[in-house]
């Protein structure tokens, strides 16, 4: 699975300095306010003590994106239909020309399978994951239990970001599509139903226009 979890050894000693009034703070890496640890937060900026594997000692995690909520909901509404199945049909006893006892394992087959679907579905959201940090932007697709795929580029080497969002549902619940062109060995990245696609491309702008800034700064020491 992908190595993402919380770092107990976490420094917390500057914590009370970085909080401020929430409504003053702007999204910008330079001022990166703290936003609690919630793991299963689809949009967490600025999270604490949030690790992930091949992370830099140096290297601080700005977001960690997840598809909205609101894309599972098709496939949430079929495993509830799955599971009040066997009660609506105890009306229409199909298995009746079996025996009893067998009529029973069907039953426990039936919902075992849709355990495994919605344990499926939650494991498919859960680590399929976008991670922003101030020197990289990485893109983590999880297929399976066994089977993952990570890439990452600098974000020095990001050449455009664009996002896109169109619709009423995707107005209304304020979720987009962001592509993101790069100079790297993979040249695009594309974070698909992430909330809130705006104020991730600017924070993307902003970490571009402050590592050119370090990069001109370098130059002229």
């Amino acid at each position: 699975m992908p190595d993402i979890f919380i770092n107990q050894e976490g420094d917390n000693s500057n914590l009370e300095e970085s909080l401020g009034p929430r409504k003053n703070k702007k999204m910008s890496p330079s001022r990166c306010f703290w936003s609690g640890n919630n793991l299963l937060s689809s949009f967490n900026y600025c999270p604490q003590q949030i690790d992930f594997g091949n992370q830099e000692k140096d290297e601080k995690v700005i977001l960690l994106l997840r598809k909205h909520p609101i894309v599972l909901m098709p496939r949430i509404l079929a495993i509830v239909a799955m599971a009040l199945a066997p009660v609506v049909l105890i009306r229409y006893p199909i298995l009746s020309f079996l025996p009893s006892s067998f009529q029973v394992l069907s039953v426990l087959g039936w919902y075992l399978i849709t355990t495994g679907l919605a344990l499926e579905m939650f494991l498919t959201w859960a680590f399929n994951v976008c991670i922003l940090t101030n020197k990289r932007v990485i893109d983590i697709d999880f297929f399976s239990l066994i089977y993952k795929e990570v890439s990452d580029a600098d974000i020095e080497k990001i050449q455009d970001v664009t996002y896109k969002m169109g619709g009423i549902i995707r107005t209304v619940f304020n979720y987009g599509d962001i592509a993101i062109q790069t100079a790297s060995e993979v040249s695009n990245f594309e974070f698909l139903a992430v909330p809130r696609p705006d104020e991730v491309a600017k924070i993307l702008q902003n970490l571009r226009r402050e590592k050119g800034q370090e990069r001109e700064e370098g130059r002229e020491e």
